[in-house]
């Protein structure tokens, strides 16, 4: 079965806390041990020295065979004494204890008897061989013992504690409890940002993100909402319109004023799908605008000629030039069906507002900054006024004098376009034809 870490933060704060105590106390023990286990040998092995001295200056001449009494002070280090001949006849042996092998190694030596290792010391005075020796067993007891009341401490702080982290991590966390139940009890159209005074600085950056978030959507929203009410706004006077012509139509005595009736009921539809039509292009501009969709790489020029192709019918109806000038390929990271839509209003505007007999250029050229391709649309019509360029880029807004079959959406979407390319639309005068000039700068690829 997988084992899976809980989701909550206290829990795994808590978890960790006891993981690193436990981890600390073992870590702890196993020093101890290490730290008791040397000290032992050193002490033993003294020992075991200083007894084997003993014995060996207090033998007397002519040993013979028999059993050698432990001394009381050695009683509980369980020493085992040996004395060999160097023929290898045990003559003496500690009573009670076990008798070891009959080898002997000068100095310490590791011995294995009897289901255990015995630590084991061997010299040799007057042909005589003694050893002293004692059970490791003895000295593991002694370090595990020590090592033991080193880490129960630890052991027995660690409930202590875990009560202490968990109140820490409680007060640590109650301001994100704070903001939950902001979050938790907020109405589906409060967007006013949330407190964030005395946050963790983990936390803090979340907060002002979401605030960042609250606040983009009420611009959203409000632009939704100015945009809702400017279309209905928009709608109801053409609408009014057509009912009015469809009054009049019903009104016509001959067919005269039928036929007139007839042809200002169909342009007044053609104006009310136009304005439709238009709502819905800045309706889905925004949307993309807002779906942040990558960006491809496409060729200006050749867009910039298919948009010609489709609008020179438009200007010839008007005796005006049109042409294509300047980069003979530019590639540009975009959107091509935006691209193509915004240079389409701006020729379609071009074509409205310039005289009969007037010339319209298309121009993709460098930018004025580095990695820049900037597209410009001039006409020689009538331009704008530069007190009304940066109104003329809001919805529904027409000049005083613009012609009434417009709607004031044209460069509302082309601005969106420019602004979902991170740019926007720049208007000033046109310096060759007079009239008005619109530059676009775009990402060179």
């Amino acid at each position: 079965m997988r084992l899976r870490w809980p989701t909550s933060l206290r829990a795994r704060l808590l978890g960790f806390v006891l993981l690193a105590i436990l981890a600390t106390a073992l870590l702890q023990a196993a020093l101890a041990w290490r730290a008791a286990r040397a000290e032992a040998d050193a002490l033993f092995d003294y020992q075991m020295r200083q007894t084997a001295q003993t014995l060996r200056a207090g033998l007397p001449e002519g040993l013979a065979t028999g059993v050698l009494p432990v001394p009381p002070e050695q009683q509980d280090f369980d020493f085992v004494l040996q004395i060999w001949s160097v023929d290898g006849s045990l003559l003496l042996r500690s009573a009670d204890r076990p008798e070891l092998p009959a080898r002997a190694v000068l100095g310490f030596a590791d011995v294995a008897a009897h289901g255990t290792t015995y630590r084991v010391y061997s010299v040799i005075t007057g042909g005589l061989v003694i050893q002293v020796a004692q059970d490791m067993a003895v000295r593991q007891r002694m370090a595990g013992d020590l090592a033991l009341r080193t880490a129960a401490p630890v052991l027995w702080l660690a409930p202590v504690l875990m009560l202490a982290v968990g109140w820490l991590v409680r007060r640590t966390l109650a301001p994100v409890e704070r903001v939950r139940g902001q979050v938790a009890t907020r109405s589906a159209d409060d967007l006013a940002p949330l407190a964030g005074q005395d946050l963790p600085d983990e936390v803090r950056p979340l907060v002002q993100e979401f605030n960042g978030l609250l606040q983009r959507l009420g611009l959203a929203f409000e632009v939704q909402q100015r945009f809702v009410a400017d279309a209905a706004h928009e709608l109801r006077s053409p609408l009014a319109a057509l009912k009015l012509q469809v009054q009049g139509l019903r009104r016509a005595e001959d067919a005269e004023t039928r036929e007139r009736a007839l042809q200002r009921l169909d342009a007044g539809i053609d104006r009310a799908t136009r304005l439709v039509g238009q709502l819905m292009e800045l309706a889905r501009q925004q949307a993309r605008q807002a779906e942040g969709t990558p960006a491809a790489l496409l060729d200006l020029v050749a867009l910039a000629r298919t948009v010609i192709g489709e609008a020179v019918t438009d200007a010839q109806a008007r005796s005006q030039d049109i042409g294509l000038s300047g980069l003979e390929a530019a590639l540009v990271t975009g959107h091509a069906d935006a691209l193509r839509l915004l240079l389409r209003n701006l020729i379609e505007n071009a074509i409205k507002y310039t005289p009969a007999g007037g010339r319209i250029e298309v121009g993709v050229v460098a930018g004025e900054a580095p990695g820049r391709v900037a597209l410009v649309v001039e006409d020689s019509g009538p331009g704008i006024p530069e007190a009304e360029r940066v109104r003329v880029l809001d919805r529904f807004y027409r000049l005083p004098d613009a012609p009434s079959t417009g709607s004031g959406l044209g460069l509302a979407i082309a601005q969106s376009v420019a602004q979902m390319h991170g740019s926007g639309l720049r208007l000033d005068t046109s310096p060759t034809l007079g009239g008005l000039r619109v530059r676009l700068a775009l990402p060179a690829a």
